[in-house]
């Protein structure tokens, strides 16, 4: 989402850093920059204003110009005034209250509520709680339906709404039912509209007064941009909002719906659904995503995805087999598998310290999520012989695994290069003086080595 701004600001910093010595008219042009860059951004003017006042106070004062890389302490402000912009802090949801908890979202129509509520059952349900979805909009048609399907698909029960009952009545039997079925979690699925009016507002009140959530959270579609930022204020003006969810993170949106709505809402991003998938729901850290605008990456978020879906019985087990030069294209197709289940392949390179200034780089091609598509059916098509084997494929067995995978005997004679060079590179790692099973000797003062 933030790619045209990184690519603005980097440029920006790029040309900073090229000046030996910083003076005050570097400073005012290089903000000038930021500015638009900002404004093309879609981030609230004012917000703009204050935000780049801030920096400049900063920038031309002694802690930077009398410093040896000014350049760098001026990326180092902006870094900071970035990450207040988002939040300041990562702010997690308040469950330590009355139980069962009550979770209100709310929003406009299309936002992307309904599936927003089985994500973060599913998310917090990792976590070890006991979720229950309310299913409270009774006008859209299938809405009702729609997260029973969802709740199904992630094991979490939801209550049996009637479309002929008022929202607040259906709340109410909810309540009773998940005290009695002991949840200790209850997310409220409400109704939106297309757009805000009185109506809409008084239905979420009488929620409201049944429920007594210790969340309203307003869920924003990202790409809507400052419209979402607007329509916040006023959800928050009618509701008192304890914080927002900002969906669709993953498309080519400019960003200033997530720039702005902290600083206009007084209210922190919660949440931020990154992807499709009932798992594509992140809590949000502000401190890493100023990283990942400004170049920087984000290793922590990485390692945590990371966590998330690898397997360490698994991982002891592949290591076991590296380490004996027994990995296989089975083993081959699970790590494909697993890089799948983390997210999109360009979403990773921009959590890797320094991709951006290589996507900057002319001819660099990007990266091709269709390729680990066709590895995957290409590998799924081999026998079970054949994957713990590559030896065993010839002429005849790779066309009946290009036909069966719908790929072409060159695809298949790729996976497989790709696959034994990838087995010589392992060889060659392991053989390298001073490895010893893949952890480097460490050398012993002398007399101590035995």
């Amino acid at each position: 989402m933030f790619e045209n701004l990184s690519d603005r600001l980097n440029s920006v910093f790029k040309e900073l850093r090229g000046h030996g010595k910083l003076t005050e008219n570097n400073i005012q042009d290089a903000m000038r920059e930021v500015r638009l860059a900002l404004l093309e951004a879609d981030v609230n003017f004012k917000v703009v204003k204050e935000f780049i006042s801030s920096i400049t106070e900063r920038a031309v004062g002694k802690e930077v110009l009398s410093s040896l890389s000014p350049g760098q302490q001026v990326i180092k402000v902006v870094h900071e005034e970035l990450v207040g912009l988002l939040g300041g802090q990562t702010e997690y949801l308040k469950l330590d209250g009355k139980q069962p908890v009550v979770i209100m979202l709310a929003g406009l129509q299309g936002s992307g509520k309904t599936t927003t509520a089985a994500k973060l059952a599913s998310l917090l349900k990792g976590k070890g709680r006991r979720p229950y979805l309310i299913p409270a909009d009774i006008y859209r048609p299938a809405a009702i339906e729609q997260l029973h399907v969802l709740g199904d698909s992630i094991g979490i029960p939801v209550h049996p709404s009637q479309s002929d009952e008022k929202p607040e009545v259906i709340c109410r039997k909810a309540i009773i039912e998940a005290v009695r079925a002991n949840h200790d979690t209850l997310i409220v699925d409400t109704a939106g509209r297309l757009h805000v009016d009185q109506e809409l507002m008084d239905e979420l009140k009488r929620i409201k007064a049944e429920t007594s959530p210790a969340e309203i959270l307003f869920v924003a579609d990202s790409m809507t941009g400052q419209d979402a930022v607007t329509v916040a204020d006023k959800f928050n003006q009618d509701l008192k909002i304890s914080g927002v969810i900002l969906t669709k993170m993953e498309g080519d949106a400019r960003g200033g719906a997530a720039l702005s709505i902290k600083k206009v809402t007084q209210r922190p991003i919660k949440f931020v659904g990154t992807g499709e998938g009932l798992d594509a729901l992140e809590i949000f850290h502000p401190d890493r995503l100023a990283s990942r605008i400004l170049g920087m990456g984000d290793v922590l978020s990485l390692i945590e995805k990371a966590e998330a879906v690898v397997d360490k019985k698994k991982a002891d087990k592949l290591a076991q087999k590296l380490r004996k030069n027994a990995f296989t294209l089975e083993d081959f197709l699970d790590q494909i598998q697993q890089i799948k289940k983390m997210g999109s392949l360009e979403q990773l390179m921009g959590m890797i310290p320094g991709m951006g200034k290589l996507k900057q780089m002319k001819n660099m091609p990007k990266p091709d999520e269709s390729e680990l598509v066709r590895t995957e059916a290409i590998i799924s098509s081999m026998t079970l012989g054949e994957r713990r084997n590559h030896m065993l494929i010839n002429a005849s067995r790779r066309q009946r695994i290009a036909k069966g995978s719908g790929t072409s005997v060159q695809d298949v004679n790729k996976v497989l290069k790709s696959y034994t060079q990838m087995l010589k590179m392992m060889k060659k790692f392991k053989g390298r003086p001073g490895m010893v099973s893949g952890k480097k000797r460490r050398k012993l003062p002398k007399g101590l080595a035995r």
